[in-house]
């Protein structure tokens, strides 16, 4: 349970810090994973991303001090990281439905969240099929776009709009015939990270296929190194199926094993079938240690 205990060691890390400005280097240090792979990981585990996980905190502990104390709300504003009070009131209003003055005067009810405690149930009612494999380092050639560390929401969307594009425009059909079958079919890649992107909170995610020879005009190229790669088998229309997956893989299978994840590009495999079929197979492949 030792990768449980890493993710908990992040969460006290960002209660015992909460009214301090933190980075996601600092807290993902906690958990000795890089910010990607942390934030990742929360997010699947808890449908949240970081930052909104520290501000709905934040804004309970607000809430818990309108009601108990006699600060003012300008100061109770600053200390909870908000520039000037209109700020605060209107973060404070959209979490609680009322403002920080009804609060003061018990005019309305307080939404809060608290502290997160990391709970895993190996149910194994519904097995897991995977297979461990080794393989040797590989090209993939295909797109990519940047996308946000921090705004799930904006991936929720985005990433589901840029499959959708390239579904008309006939890139996919391109990458299913360029597909060198190294990894059969068509990958959805969650790419290196640069030093200027982990600043930036970014990452790359790439629509690609393995494909060892020349660059087509209009894509780009990336190595995935060699590893050792536990992969999951997926059954299920998209994008209901792979999401669970996802959430299994996190919640139950690495609690439960003594693997962890290498920090190396991750991706998902589709083939070209309906992905609106109840019987769509699918993998996930993760790179391990």
């Amino acid at each position: 349970m030792a990768w449980v205990e890493s993710i908990q060691k992040a969460i006290e890390y960002m209660e015992k810090n909460i009214l301090k400005d933190m980075t996601i280097d600092s807290i993902a240090k906690q958990a000795n994973v890089s910010p990607f792979h942390f934030q990742r990981t929360f997010s699947v585990l808890t449908e949240i991303t970081v930052g909104d996980y520290i501000r709905r905190r934040r804004l309970t502990l607000a809430g818990e001090d309108l009601l108990t104390t006699d600060e003012k709300i300008i100061d109770l504003a600053y200390k909870y990281g908000y520039d000037t009070p209109e700020a605060f009131s209107k973060a404070f209003r959209r979490q609680h439905g009322i403002t920080p003055s009804e609060a003061r005067k018990n005019k309305g009810k307080l939404q809060s969240y608290y502290r997160l405690i990391i709970q895993v149930t190996l149910k194994g009612a519904e097995p897991m099929k995977y297979s461990v494999v080794e393989k040797n380092a590989f090209q993939i050639i295909g797109i990519k776009r940047e996308f946000s560390c921090v705004a799930e929401e904006e991936n929720v969307a985005g990433i589901p709009e840029f499959w959708e594009e390239v579904n008309q425009n006939g890139t996919s059909d391109l990458l299913f015939q360029l597909n060198d079958r190294v990894v059969k079919g068509v990958l959805g890649v969650c790419g290196k990270v640069s030093e200027e992107q982990k600043k930036a909170n970014v990452f790359n995610y790439w629509v690609a296929t393995s494909y060892a020879g020349k660059v087509p005009k209009g894509m780009l190229s990336l190595e995935i190194p060699a590893s050792k790669w536990a992969v999951f088998e997926v059954h299920g229309a998209m994008p209901a199926a792979m999401q669970n997956a996802w959430k299994r893989i996190f919640s139950e299978w690495f609690p439960s094993t003594g693997y962890e994840h290498a920090g190396t590009p991750e991706f998902e495999l589709y083939t070209d079938k309906d992905s609106n079929s109840p019987d769509l197979y699918s993998e996930i492949w993760i790179p391990i240690k």
